[in-house]
């Protein structure tokens, strides 16, 4: 299903648990591998100038120091590269979205993955946001057409065979691209595909126990109208719940479920150029165990002036176009 796998670092000389990932997920899949590396600049002046890697002073970038940070990640990760995984390491000067987006165009990979938020936020003067993914993996999933996977914890080698898939939905057509891309997912994997939808539920006495009940069954009549269709012949469960904060009953659901991924279909605007993430995307990829795989629908992608001409050749007949290899 994924034959070339794009794993975005920005810490070359530090195991980074979204390259271990990506390394045993390449491995597990014999997919192609591509870790990239930007040389990210604070400096608005000279976007070439960067703290050197081990020695934290200010250096301008050059070829050989590009060579020299390559070499730094491929002994970093040297162990684990040495079975049999083809692969190759970038590394580049320039802005980390714009640079992960290149190449993942340029070699037209189907799966990017990303950390949450930089591993080096000290370092570069940044202040993580709790509950926030990032502006790297907000510009990246805005705009890339294939599957973006978020990594907090390196994913456990028993994990890889994913076979609890767990779908949060909200009947917006970015969960329906989340439906579609976890049936090619789970015919791969033969995975179990758990559905799950969140009913906001107000303080009591303003929100029965029998109102609840009622927007129980109508919610499982929407749901089997949005996936029934789709699920026909996979494995797969309903799950109903009540609650104020949906990233928190989505992780629940997931650490009781014993799921080994979480695919979530990006917040979209239906209007053109319009586009946010949503919070239970951010809240849910910030905090999560288990890999978050965020789906946008690609009608609503926001354009990017230097994105490179491409061909899509996927059978027109999908009904959402999303960049992955076919399970056959």
């Amino acid at each position: 299903m994924f034959k070339r796998i794009l794993a975005a670092t920005d810490m070359p000389n530090q195991v980074d648990p979204v390259v271990l990932s990506a390394v045993q997920l390449a491995g597990h899949l014999d997919a192609s591998l591509y870790i990239l590396h930007a040389l990210e600049s604070s400096s608005t002046d000279n976007r070439r100038l960067v703290r050197h890697f081990s020695t934290g002073h200010e250096v301008v970038t050059t070829p050989a120091y590009e060579a020299m940070v390559k070499q730094e990640i491929k002994q970093t990760y040297a162990d684990m590269l040495m079975e049999g995984i083809h692969y190759n390491i970038r590394v580049v000067s320039g802005f980390p979205w714009e640079e992960i987006l290149k190449l993942a165009r340029e070699m037209k990979v189907d799966l990017v993955l990303m950390g949450p938020h930089s591993g080096r936020a000290v370092e570069k003067g940044v202040v993580r946001v709790a509950g926030k993914v990032g502006s790297t993996v907000e510009a990246v999933i805005q705009r890339e057409r294939c599957p973006v996977m978020i990594v907090n914890f390196p994913v456990a080698q028993r994990k890889m065979d994913f076979k609890n898939i767990l779908i949060p939905i909200d009947f917006s057509r970015s969960c329906e691209c989340a439906v579609c891309f976890s049936v090619r997912f789970a015919k791969k994997f033969l995975s179990k595909i758990i559905v799950f939808h969140m009913i906001p539920v107000l303080p009591f006495p303003k929100y029965s126990k029998a109102e609840f009940e009622t927007d129980v069954r109508h919610a499982r009549r929407r749901i089997e109208i949005f996936c029934n269709d789709y699920l026909s012949g996979i494995e797969h469960a309903y799950m109903i719940r009540g609650g104020s904060l949906p990233h928190l009953e989505i992780l629940k659901c997931a650490e009781q479920q014993d799921v080994d991924a979480v695919v979530m279909g990006s917040h979209t605007k239906e209007e053109k150029g319009k586009w946010y993430a949503g919070s239970a995307v951010e809240r849910v990829g910030y905090r999560s165990k288990n890999p978050v795989i965020v789906i946008t629908d690609p009608e609503v992608l926001t354009p990017w002036k230097k994105r490179p001409s491409q061909k899509i050749d996927e059978d027109k007949n999908d009904i959402r176009l999303i960049r992955v290899h076919n399970t056959e």
